[in-house]
């Protein structure tokens, strides 16, 4: 019978233990436990009273986890110039941000506007009565509900926000008795989350109350069954745009033996593929993503929940398609991005990350709606980006730059090492193989 290794037993207790003994059991699963532990350590804070605040931003914390802050600079939107905080660790993401943002800001910028901020919650709930009573006394509830959250409305109506509406949902066709109230909020400045949630739960409980005390509803039709009450990350409401445009004539000089005009009308056959083609189209939305969620993080926001909601999005017909879409016009280019970006610049990591609160400073403090477009502006650079690579002179470029850097670190060269690689690998094909064997030369020379 084999031995059972010391990572196969479960460890009970692990969030009651303190943060150094968390560290010593992780540490005794590898093979040189000593190393682990001070490898952990060496990504501690200096700060204690900031490594506390990062300790606390979620469960079982032992370390920290370094990922790069970059910055993608001349982004000019609506005539405003941002220098925009980036945090990612994917190669080249930064620098086409950065070549597309200093493109585009010779041809007017990008013009961006918030088309919509509604964001949405559900209470989920079984009842069996007639639903012709429940449509009659339907505003009675709407009013019932909105004075059973008012204490918790109270400070978000100052800030501009709160409820906006309600709506009764039947679900009776898919699951038996099931209905939802969908209910629409604007959070102004904040993100929202556990705002929203703490209204949904208590319409929960007032929408109990409301059948029990209802004259209209007999004995029977009294019990409801609330099965849940959470938000919604799907958020098609709170909808962003931005755009760029300009004539043929300036997008002359992109690639050589290519015309302004025969760029655009490849560039418009690229988008069409991603308009058709799932396959095409994922990849296509990812290299949105790739902008949005570096933004996202670099001020604290969500990015998972802006990831699902943009996907969500893209699918809203029925087939996953492009987030962009390009019209050419007599002799204009005009490309632009609709996208559905809930953020927030108060409260949650946007208030306690050290950085996130310096990032939002680097952008001027913008309100919610103005980080959406400056957000969705980054995202369309990147994408713009790479589809200006994959139709002249290819994708791998800008990548292999990078993948470059990564070997030579990873083989841990010199600086001088280093600049001899990257003049010699202008010309010659990179492979971690082909890296390595040049290394080697140049260190036996």
């Amino acid at each position: 019978m084999p031995r059972r290794r010391k990572r196969d037993y479960l460890i009970r207790g692990f969030s009651k233990l303190l943060k150094e003994d968390k560290v010593k059991i992780v540490s005794e699963l590898m093979d040189n436990q000593v190393e682990a532990m001070d490898l952990l350590k060496s990504f501690w804070h200096s700060d204690n009273s900031k490594q506390k605040i990062f300790d606390e931003f979620s469960e079982n914390t032992i370390s920290n986890y370094y990922i790069p802050y970059g910055v993608a600079p001349n982004v000019v939107v609506n005539g405003r110039t941002y220098h925009v905080p980036v945090v990612i660790e994917e190669s080249s993401v930064v620098a086409a941000a950065s070549s597309s943002s200093k493109f585009w800001s010779e041809r007017g910028g990008f013009k961006a506007e918030v088309v919509d901020i509604e964001k949405i919650g559900q209470v989920h709930f079984l009842w069996s009565g007639q639903k012709s009573k429940l449509v009659k006394v339907f505003d009675e509830l709407k009013y019932y509900l909105r004075g059973a959250t008012k204490d918790t409305t109270k400070n978000m109506e100052q800030r501009g926000g709160g409820i906006i509406d309600f709506e009764l949902v039947d679900f009776t066709d898919e699951i038996e008795n099931s209905y939802q109230i969908k209910v629409t909020f604007d959070t102004a400045d904040s993100m929202g989350a556990n705002f929203i949630n703490s209204c949904l739960e208590e319409f929960a409980n007032a929408l109990q109350d409301f059948f029990k005390t209802h004259s209209i509803f007999s004995k029977e039709e009294k019990e409801v069954e609330i099965v849940m009450s959470i938000l919604s990350n799907y958020t098609p409401n709170c909808l962003v745009r931005a755009w760029v445009e300009c004539d043929f004539k300036d997008l002359d000089g992109i690639y050589k033996d290519m015309t302004g005009e025969q760029f655009a009308r490849k560039f418009e056959t690229a988008v069409k593929i991603a308009e058709t083609d799932v396959y095409r189209a994922t990849t296509h939305n990812k290299g949105v993503f790739n902008g949005v969620d570096a933004v996202a993080i670099a001020t604290g926001n969500d990015f998972r929940a802006i990831e699902a909601a943009g996907h969500a999005y893209a699918a809203r017909d029925g087939n996953y398609k492009s987030l962009t879409k390009v019209k050419l016009s007599g002799t204009k280019f005009y490309y632009e991005l609709n996208i559905p970006i809930a953020l927030g610049t108060v409260g949650g990591l946007t208030s306690l990350h050290p950085l996130a609160k310096h990032s939002l400073e680097m952008l001027g403090n913008p309100s919610a709606k103005e980080l959406m477009m400056i957000v969705a502006s980054v995202g369309l650079a990147n994408n713009f980006a790479a589809i200006r690579s994959l139709v002249t002179k290819g994708i791998q470029i800008g990548h292999m730059k990078m993948h470059l850097y990564n070997i030579l670190n990873h083989i841990e060269a010199t600086k001088n090492e280093k600049a001899k690689a990257v003049e010699h690998f202008v010309i010659h094909k990179v492979s971690y193989g082909a890296v390595q064997k040049f290394i080697e030369n140049l260190r036996q020379t």
